[in-house]
Parts: structure tokens; sequence; C-alpha cells
């Protein structure tokens, strides 16, 4: 029987973050049970590894409904975990997304962190019609959108369309049709909506939608991180290395905070946070 961990990742507390359900030998388990399980633990994302190398592994993620391509939360819990039950150190996980490269290090604490290094972002500027139908499916009105960020459709392991907001306050007001968004997202391919707030130039608020995970909301989405920091380089705000601070959960009650590296020339955007067991 497959031994489940579980962990709230990019918090140092079990009450936030963003909580996984981690397999770290899944060599026994075919595709069907994998979607069982991730169900029955029915966190956004179970992640489940098979050992293939010295510290590499393939790495797979399933939300209650589906398997997804790439999942940051449930990569930082993994790493994590393995770290804590091997060594700190360097490790290597292929996903449907590409290859990800990933770095623990402990604290004097000994508190472990994670950084994944994304598959190369990119991003492109949204349509109009995908725009409307967002807004519509959101319930919000294109005067709620900051136009110093157009709506883009970024992808950094999966693809997420970014909305950028005026006001906190419509941000914390977040109430979607479900339904409706779920089947724009399934007919678009995006795994969450990025909907974010600029607090400052290097600290943005984000809330994630993830209807197609048969989950309302995502509170920490490290895929998303990376494609955001895609989206900014991509806009041309990244002129020299940028270290993002990404603000997710706290409308939900569980505060999660995601650093992203990113830098002018090169594509790829590397995701920071720490992860703690959550007790059973």
């Amino acid at each position: 029987m497959a031994e489940i961990h579980r962990y709230a990742a990019f918090t140092t507390t079990p009450e936030g973050g963003n909580p996984a359900g981690v397999v770290l030998d899944a060599r026994d388990l075919d595709e069907a049970r994998m979607q069982q399980i991730a169900a029955e633990v029915g966190y956004s994302e179970t992640a489940f590894a098979v050992p293939t190398g010295p510290r590499r592994f393939t790495l797979r993620f399933f939300s209650p409904l589906a398997e997804v391509a790439f999942c940051g939360h449930a990569t930082i819990a993994t790493a994590v975990a393995l770290a804590e039950r091997t060594a700190v150190g360097d490790l290597l996980f292929d996903t449907r997304a590409g290859e990800i490269a990933v770095s623990t290090s402990a604290d004097e604490t000994g508190a472990v962190r994670a950084g994944l290094r994304s598959v190369p972002t990119t991003s492109r500027a949204a349509t109009e019609a995908e725009v409307r139908d967002a807004l519509k499916a959101l319930r919000w009105n294109a005067e709620d959108l900051d136009s110093a960020f157009p709506p883009h459709v970024a992808f950094g392991g999966n693809e997420h369309l970014v909305l950028a907001v005026r006001d906190r306050e419509r941000l914390a007001e977040l109430d979607y049709d479900f339904d409706a968004l779920k089947a724009l997202m399934l007919e678009r391919d995006w795994t969450t909506l990025q909907l974010v707030w600029r607090e400052d130039d290097g600290t943005f608020h984000s809330r994630n939608p993830f209807p197609v995970g048969g989950v309302v909301e995502d509170p920490a989405t490290g895929a998303a991180a990376a494609a955001f920091g895609g989206y900014l380089r991509a806009l041309g705000r990244v002129t020299e290395p940028l270290r993002l601070a990404i603000v997710q959960g706290e409308d939900m009650g569980r505060r999660s905070e995601i650093t992203a590296h990113v830098d002018p020339d090169d594509p790829r955007v590397t995701v920071t946070g720490g992860a703690v067991p959550i007790p059973g």
C-alpha cells in the first residue's frame, strides 16, 4: 500500500500554504490508482514519485479530477519530503511539462527550503474573446482591470490566464460562476487563472481559481508563479534580476509566500519556498 505524506507548501506552518499529497515511491501504482488516491486525499494536487536514478525521479501530479502536467507546490513539497528523509542537495524531476531541477537546503533551525527551476516560460496577449468570457464568468467588469498590466496567457509548465486588478478590494471579493469558468478553462486548456494586484514593483497578491481540478481556489500555485515571472519579463518589466514576492491564499485563511527569481536574459524562473508536514 502506498504511503501518503501530507505537506503544506510555501509556508512555515501547517495551517498556511497549499496542502499537497506526496507519494515518494509510486512504482506499484498505475494511473487509475493514482487518480483514485488523489481524489481520496482531496487536495488540489497529489504528487507521485518514481525513482529512476540517484536523486532523480519521474514525477506525476493528479488533482481530484484529472492529471496535470506540472504542479509547483507539490514539487516543492516532494523535494522537501525527500530532503528530510535523505539529505539536502540537488534533485531532478522528469514531469510531463519537462525536466525540473530542484535545489534543497536547510537553515540553522533545520527547516528545509526548495527552489525549482521552471521550464522556459512564455507569455502572449489574451484575445478580446478570452478576456470577455473570463470577466463574465468572474462577474467582473473591464473597468476592474489595471491597464498597466494587460491580460495575457502565460506558461510556466501549464497555461494560466493573467488578469491584474486595480484595487485590492476587487481581489478580495472573488465570487465566480464555477461551472462557466470551468467550461472556459477546459476549452482553452488553462490550469488556473492568475488574478493579481500589485502592492509594489516587487510584491503582488494573487488568487488562483482552479475549477478544472475540482477546487474553487488554489492557496499557492508555484507553476503560476513561474508563469507570472515570465509574464513580467515579456512585458519588459524585468530589466535586471528581480526577486518577486507573490502572496497568495490570504483571503482563504491559508497565507502563502512564494518567491520567484526572474532574470531578463533567462526564460526560466526559479520558484522557492518551504514546506512543512501536516499532522495526521
